[in-house]
């Protein structure tokens, strides 16, 4: 029953609260050029440092180009044009695929007791 009742709540097609979230944060990442998946912090999530590692190197360097510029804007206090911003896909996804198998490998060494590829420390 609260499944059912969370999937609602974030759910953009059936909660117009969560509609007006995606589309306001969509409209943030649009002016800066950046993809959801840009901000997972790899020094935070170790699972996530090892999902990027598995990416291929063209994604990751197109990612930190997109970092980069983003910064840059900011540092600027300006925005991407808006016939750049037109073009943007913020919901675009390119790491939740890996990020899924590095978890699911994660959970299945623990299941079996096996020691941890990386030991999970706070920086």
């Amino acid at each position: 029953m609260s499944s059912s009742f969370m999937q609602f709540l974030v759910s953009p097609t059936r909660n117009w609260f969560a509609a007006q979230h995606c589309k306001a944060l969509s409209k943030r990442l649009r002016k800066y050029g950046l993809r959801y998946d840009d901000l997972y912090d790899p020094y935070y999530d170790l699972d996530i440092k090892e999902a990027m590692a598995r990416l291929p190197r063209e994604i990751v360097d197109a990612r930190n180009q997109r970092l980069k510029r983003a910064m840059d804007l900011s540092m600027k206090h300006e925005y991407l044009p808006e016939d750049l911003q037109a073009i943007q896909t913020p919901f675009r996804g390119y790491l939740q695929e890996m990020l899924a198998v590095v978890k699911k490998e994660r959970a299945e060494r623990e299941a079996l007791g096996a020691l941890p590829l990386y030991q999970r420390t706070i920086p």
